[in-house]
């Protein structure tokens, strides 16, 4: 019988609309190999119903591994990842948004290489094999494969897609790393750390992508663009 567990660490920002809809996902999905599930949400002090509707949810899903962890301030997407690492009890972490452009459906595939001993590190990229992909944004797609190519240069690593949000981690190896970008500085944070640690395996598969349009409320902007490079350039060059 296998006694792993995946912890799902959800960074929620006023996410009222679509918080639901993602859980019943996660509860959906069958882990391979008997894997089971511990779902940590951090509501990073959101102004609408976020906090209302999760803790409604627990109470209707008991025993369902389902953790609600509330920031006392609007702290950023990767200070509540931080903090849903520290919290993370699994074997394995993955990071899923609270909207519903990402399919927990798919967390098989990136468990697979993993689970078969090929990998400690999955990314799960938007740019590779024949899944859907919602078609939106040209200068998004340009600029997060400019932002990748960037950070390939920089960590000699050959990413598709290294702005993914589906990063698969084995958690011994996460909870070594020492974070500190605490907005949407992760992705090039944690890309640069990991290409540095010795003999790592890293994979990556294709997986769907259902992106929102900014009237669906996408965050993410063209500032953040620019602190990706920053981040690409400190933690390549400048903090190693």
């Amino acid at each position: 019988m296998n006694n792993k567990t995946l912890s799902i660490i959800i960074p929620a920002y006023n996410e009222a609309g679509t918080i639901t809809y993602i859980l019943d996902k996660i509860l959906d999905t069958k882990l391979i190999s008997d894997i089971r599930k511990e779902t940590i949400i951090i509501n990073d002090k959101s102004t609408d119903q976020t906090h209302k509707i999760i803790t409604e949810y627990i109470a209707k899903h008991p025993g369902d591994g389902i953790i609600l962890y509330d920031q006392d301030i609007n702290r950023g997407k990767g200070a509540a990842i931080h903090k849903g690492i520290k919290l993370a009890t699994g074997d394995y972490i993955i990071i899923q948004d609270a909207d519903l452009e990402y399919d927990p459906a798919e967390y098989n595939l990136l468990l697979q290489p993993m689970v078969n001993g090929f990998a400690d590190v999955v990314f799960g990229s938007r740019f590779i094999g024949g899944f859907p992909h919602r078609i939106l944004f040209f200068w998004h797609t340009i600029g997060n494969k400019f932002l990748t190519l960037i950070s390939n240069i920089f960590t000699g690593l050959n990413l598709t897609d290294m702005e993914t949000c589906y990063k698969l981690f084995k958690s011994e190896i996460l909870k070594k790393i020492e974070l500190k970008e605490h907005r949407f500085g992760f992705e090039p944070e944690i890309t640069a750390k990991i290409s540095r640690i010795p003999r790592l395996k890293i994979y990556e598969v294709g997986i769907s992508y259902y992106g929102r349009s900014f009237y669906e409320g996408k965050k993410i902007g063209w500032k953040d663009g620019f602190r990706t490079i920053w981040c690409i350039l400190k933690y390549n060059l400048w903090n190693r």
